[in-house]
């Protein structure tokens, strides 16, 4: 038996942390939403009882390290499963790139042994699973837009935003989630951006409000230790994209733009500056 799941890149229409927490992690709030980009995973069982990994992409763990591997392992850990199973992941979202290309490669893996299993995990238990594994899961479980508050696994679903054009720009560079989230001193963010003025936004279906309420507390500390993330910011705003933001804790810069006239431009302009640039859609 085989099967196919999507698992969509997700960015961050606004990321605030307001403290670090007892158990090591920080508080957060962050209004998250999903754009087509997409890797694609085939999943295909196995006669034996072993969990095997492969991709095209000659960059990506292909063991335990693996999220989608700890995934498997989890619901066959969970729910007493002894079938084999190998996952091929199609991966196209770039790496350590602030877009949880590996998180929701996770949530595929979880929805799609789901379906091969015929498990029925019940909603609460999935993203119980899925927080087990990293924060971004659960939201990538669910997909849409939400608002994600505790340390990004407690989910307040929200409209989608206003239907978009979405550039992504990925610097030859990988950036530490962990590393970033190390050097950042929540009690000296001097400016907090408002997930209550950006769910207004979107509710009201304001493209323009949805752009000036673009905030991302990790900026500071990414863009003082990678110039060429805050070059690519620049950039991005001199070609003129209407709204600019680095997604989670980057290097990726993605660019709202409204009209289907300017996204060419935008998008040859970025090329010359970085291999890795994507013209996308929101998912709506």
């Amino acid at each position: 038996m085989k099967l196919y799941e999507k698992a969509p890149a997700k960015i961050n229409l606004m990321l605030d942390v307001l403290h670090k927490r007892p158990d090591g992690y920080h508080e957060v709030e962050m209004i998250m939403t999903m754009v087509d980009l997409a890797d694609r995973l085939t999943i295909t069982e196995l006669s034996g009882n072993t969990i095997t990994i492969s991709s095209q992409a000659g960059y990506i763990p292909l063991d335990d390290k693996n999220l989608a591997y700890q995934a498997a392992n989890k619901i066959k850990e969970r729910y007493g499963i002894r079938q084999g199973v190998h996952i091929h992941i199609d991966k196209q979202i770039p790496v350590a790139a602030g877009l949880a290309g590996g998180s929701s490669d996770a949530a595929a893996a979880l929805r799609g042994l789901n379906r091969l299993w015929k498990l029925d995990i019940p909603h609460a238990d999935m993203m119980e699973l899925g927080a087990s594994i990293g924060s971004d899961v659960p939201f990538c479980i669910t997909g849409g837009t939400a608002l994600a508050t505790g340390r990004g696994e407690l989910l307040t679903p929200l409209p989608s935003p206003p239907d978009c054009w979405v550039i992504l720009a990925k610097p030859p560079i990988n950036v530490s989630t962990a590393g970033v989230y190390g050097r950042l001193r929540a009690d000296q963010i001097k400016q907090h951006p408002s997930a209550a003025a950006m769910q207004k936004a979107i509710e009201q279906q304001s493209f323009e409000a949805i752009c000036s309420e673009l905030g991302n507390v990790l900026e500071d500390v990414t863009l003082s230790h990678y110039p060429e993330v805050q070059q690519l910011k620049q950039t991005m705003q001199q070609l003129g994209a209407d709204g600019v933001l680095m997604s989670g804790s980057g290097p990726t810069v993605f660019g709202l733009v409204s009209k289907e006239s300017k996204v060419a431009r935008i998008y040859n302009g970025l090329r010359g500056f970085c291999h890795e640039v994507y013209a996308v859609r929101m998912l709506t």
